[in-house]
């Protein structure tokens, strides 16, 4: 099959690789019709995380066709449309059994903290992900689902993690009606946090980034008021002007680990790599809640520490909340929303790349070129 393969920071490229095999019983074949890139990939690719292992193939977000199932796989037959979600997890351990499906205990050697994750790095357990022709599916049975007809495959694809984190990073903020939720960060999962927050009783919107065409959908999707950071001294002070110099009642970090607006904190995390990643975003978060307000943070940062504010989170009495999103026990709730109308997630959707350019794909992205939000990868098997 031909695969997106991992060559180093900035340096990726398509290669062939064998068709996964069933490896258990629990196991399918997936052949991918649709992938994407996720701005997590680029932490990836900008050799952000640990123990991302040449050859690795990406991809997180896919969804395709069963082509081959294990001896004890039920839910699942030979031919069946499935939307895979991000989290490989085993559905029966402590965790899953609580719906911490990120959290699972038995899907990764490093489970004291994350589950499994596909194309994530062996910090994530090490599996291939789905920026390739076939991926194999561990746990078929627990964690693919049959895509509704009703769906579009787009929907589909972007159901897979940025609209249930983005979802999920509004739910983490106890948002009650009335509220002032600020938003850092306006890519798919910023935008995804934005709108959802509006479901969830919001009186107001804010998202804060530093490009313009970014600024733009938050405005024409999330219907938000924009602020662009680069226009503003602080915009901490800016974000307390704005709230009665009160703060806002929720704040939702979704930039992560590479945010940029502190030059010597990009520098030290995204540069040197001293960091897990840079606290700008999660700083500003902190600095520009109300005391006693809630910080929600679904941006990705690496294992290794942050210079964090928790000082100043401690003293204004801050709630901070945070996971990676438990996929399916968004989709629900999610599935409903999407078939109502509230969210269309494929008007995220700006570029539709053949695999066989993903490099220049992910340096597309990476770049911020051409209006760039949300790549879509197009398998030439598909």
């Amino acid at each position: 099959m031909r695969a997106m393969v991992y060559r180093g920071p900035y340096k990726v490229r398509v290669e062939e690789k064998d068709v996964p095999p069933i490896e258990h019983p629990n196991d399918a074949i997936v052949r991918v019709t649709l992938g994407a890139i996720c701005g997590s990939d680029l932490h990836l690719y900008h050799g952000m995380m640990p123990d991302t292992r040449v050859g690795m193939t990406f991809g997180h977000e896919f969804i395709g066709v069963v082509e081959q199932v294990g001896s004890s796989v039920q839910n699942l037959k030979v031919g069946d449309r499935v939307m895979v979600p991000f989290n490989i997890f085993c559905g029966t351990c402590w965790f899953c059994a609580r719906g911490l499906y990120s959290n699972c205990h038995n899907v990764n050697p490093n489970a004291t903290a994350v589950g499994g994750i596909y194309g994530y790095s062996h910090t994530c357990g090490g599996y291939d992900g789905g920026q390739a022709e076939y991926v194999r599916v561990p746990f078929a049975d627990v964690g693919p689902t049959i895509i509704p007809d009703w769906m579009h495959d787009e929907d589909a694809v972007l159901l897979t993690d940025a609209v249930p984190t983005g979802y999920f990073g509004a739910q983490l903020g106890d948002i009650v009606e009335g509220d002032v939720v600020v938003v850092f960060g306006a890519g798919p999962v910023g935008l995804v946090a934005a709108r959802s927050a509006w479901l969830m009783g919001a009186g107001r919107v804010i998202v804060v980034d530093h490009l313009e065409y970014r600024l733009e959908k938050a405005r024409t999707f999330a219907q938000a008021e924009i602020y662009n950071f680069a226009e503003y001294d602080d915009i901490v002070v800016e974000m307390k002007k704005t709230t009665g110099h009160l703060g806002a009642d929720v704040v939702i970090d979704a930039v992560g680990a590479e945010a940029d607006g502190n030059f010597l904190q990009h520098v030290t995390s995204a540069k040197l790599k001293l960091q897990g990643g840079s606290p700008v975003a999660l700083n500003w978060a902190i600095d520009s809640v109300r005391k006693g307000g809630t910080v929600s943070v679904v941006g990705a940062y690496g294992p290794l520490f942050s210079a964090v504010k928790f000082g100043d989170a401690l003293n204004k009495g801050l709630t901070l909340r945070m996971n990676q999103c438990p996929v399916k026990r968004q989709w629900p709730r999610l599935f409903e929303h999407v078939r109502n109308g509230y969210l269309v997630p494929r008007d995220l959707v700006t570029h539709r790349i053949p695999l066989e350019e993903i490099a220049e794909g992910y340096h597309i992205f990476s770049a911020k070129l051409d209006g760039c939000i949300k790549p879509l990868v197009v398998p030439s098997a598909a």
